[in-house]
């Protein structure tokens, strides 16, 4: 996986984790912030009632004729009888609890104060309320969250980049050996190839000569997965016009050799003029990985089926072998993992097929019993599947 990927996924998910954590405390700073509003709240209806209570008084002082009663922009208030009947309201809605003090319901917070006996307009009680604001309480406290979460991200990526430091040079390093093995090993291989190939030209058939070329194929498909796993997140893979009958053949005739030496006998049904668009390398890895495992699962003498389907909206690979069939089908893409540790092999091969068909939206579907053997079908449709 890419270092700075790795870093910000981690960094995501602690992140998201410090989040959750901070639920709580958000939690009861927000409760405590609303109390701490309603009490402020309850002091300025106090103070709106006082300057009521005021203009009322210098009213009956100067035994004036009409009373203007006083308005405010945020707050609402009326004058009620002793059975909370309204003698002058601008309260709309009707009051749910009749009884003096201050009292919070449904987002509204009101005050009903007591008044002498009949000495304003008749009324025994002013009531005085409005609309409880907690919006700037939530959004605050969404802001200090924001904030608290967002300085842990940028301190998480941080020191998770700064940890990483010595790995990515070790890495560096093992890539860089890697490669220099893997060039080291493919110079050989390519060296035994040839002169067997110019052997047997000039000689009768040698057997033994046939089963080194076989296990130098063998070890090619090692070489080639590797160099595919170190290459495949710094390259691109462009897709081109490929002849998938004549391709597949190609690959089945290069894996004969490696299956002659398990007396193993491959059998072809190849429909022509399948024609896909994709990318040789990546073709070629699916293939190589799907004979050499039907190869190396085998039993001496077995007998392994590859079919080429072609139909009118897809066409369908299959691989069928009748070797030792998988125990445990949903493990066998993850990387490094082997089934059978006598069977050798890095396990790579399966995962690489698996993120180059997940990629390009190739379907598989895997079939297979335990001790009776296995078939791997891939479905390619369009636009990679080309109709002709």
């Amino acid at each position: 996986m890419n270092d700075n990927r790795y870093a910000l996924k981690n960094a995501f998910l602690y992140t998201i984790l410090i989040a959750v954590l901070l639920l709580v405390p958000t939690y009861l700073y927000v409760t405590y912030m609303k109390y701490v509003y309603e009490i402020q709240y309850e002091f300025k209806l106090k103070q709106q009632s006082h300057l009521i209570v005021q203009a009322m008084e210098t009213f009956s002082q100067q035994e004036e004729k009409v009373f203007d009663y006083p308005r405010f922009r945020t707050f609402q208030s009326g004058l009620y009888d002793e059975h909370f009947n309204p003698v002058f309201t601008l309260i709309r809605a009707p009051l749910k609890i009749q009884k003096a003090g201050y009292h919070i319901q449904d987002n509204y917070g009101y005050l009903i104060v007591p008044l002498p006996e009949r000495r304003y307009f008749e009324a025994a009680y002013l009531v005085v309320g409005g609309k409880l604001a907690y919006a700037p309480i939530y959004q605050d406290a969404v802001i200090i969250l924001f904030f608290i979460t967002s300085i842990f991200f940028v301190l998480s990526l941080y020191f998770l980049d700064r940890f990483a430091l010595p790995f990515q040079r070790v890495n560096k390093r093992l890539d860089r050996f890697i490669k220099d093995s893997m060039h080291e090993i493919n110079t050989p291989l390519s060296i035994i190839n040839v002169n067997i190939d110019l052997y047997n030209r000039a000689n009768p058939h040698n057997k033994y000569l046939q089963r080194i070329k076989a296990a130098t194929k063998t070890l090619a498909t090692l070489y080639n997965d590797m160099d595919y796993l170190i290459k495949n997140e710094r390259l691109s893979f462009a897709y081109v016009p490929i002849d998938l009958s004549r391709f597949l053949q190609e690959r089945i005739d290069y894996f004969s050799e490696v299956a002659a030496l398990k007396n193993i006998t491959i059998s072809v049904c190849i429909d022509e003029e399948v024609t896909l668009s994709f990318n040789p390398t990546q073709l070629q890895r699916i293939i190589d990985n799907n004979l050499s495992n039907a190869i190396k699962y085998s039993h001496e003498e077995g007998k392994i089926e590859v079919k080429l389907e072609k139909h009118e909206e897809y066409c369908v690979m299959r691989f069928k072998d009748d070797g030792i069939g998988i125990e445990d089908v949903s493990r066998i893409f993850e990387r490094y993992y082997r089934e059978n540790q006598e069977k050798g092999g890095f396990g790579i091969g399966l995962n690489i097929v698996k993120s180059i068909i997940d990629k390009a939206g190739i379907d598989l579907q895997i079939d297979s019993e335990y001790g009776k053997g296995s078939q791997f079908s891939y479905r390619f449709a369009p636009p990679i599947f080309q109709k002709n």
